[in-house]
């Protein structure tokens, strides 16, 4: 059997603390329920109101604050699991690592390759190596007289810059 990650560990325990309180809920309201019935069966043979009294006060006031009680048990230990899952979320993205630096306000780019792609049909000009083109059969060398004209942008992920030895045909002279 494998051992259990430390991440599953910490989810677990979270889980197990909020599962009494679910069962709890889920306790009061069957019980309210079953206390409900009982009183409305006891109370519908009885002709007169002062005998119906004993069924109203033994189980149907009873069944109704276990129902309302099993109620807030219930979305006290939704909320609880909410929260739970929100402090994992948080404790993801916290240590999922550190951000890129930065150089002059502006973060440092993603890819640094100094080859330029697109995608025929693209709007968008690449670095080779940017997450957004990167293995991609159909990424191909950028024509340095479509970038010339100002057809596609560059891309604001891996903010690449032309490089001479990347076109296929020459920027045409005007």
């Amino acid at each position: 059997m494998r051992a259990a990650r430390p991440d599953q560990t910490a989810r677990s325990a979270r889980l197990s603390a909020v599962r009494p309180v679910l069962w709890a809920a889920f306790a009061a309201l069957a019980t309210g329920a079953v206390l409900c019935v009982i009183g409305w069966y006891g109370m519908s043979g009885e002709r007169f109101a002062e005998r119906q009294l004993p069924y109203l006060a033994s189980c149907t006031v009873p069944g109704a604050a276990l129902i309302i009680a099993g109620a807030v048990l219930f979305a006290h230990g939704r909320s609880a699991l909410a929260t739970a899952r929100v402090e994992e979320l948080y404790e993801l993205l916290v240590t999922a690592g550190t951000p890129p630096a930065t150089t002059k306000g502006r973060e440092a780019p993603v890819a640094t390759s100094g080859d330029v792609l697109m995608i025929p049909g693209g709007t968008l000009w690449h670095r080779a190596d940017c997450p957004l083109v990167a293995g991609k059969p159909e990424a191909v060398p950028a024509d340095a007289h479509i970038l010339a004209t100002g057809d596609l942008s560059p891309c604001p992920i891996c903010d690449p810059q032309p490089s001479p030895t990347s076109s296929s045909t020459p920027a045409p002279e005007r």
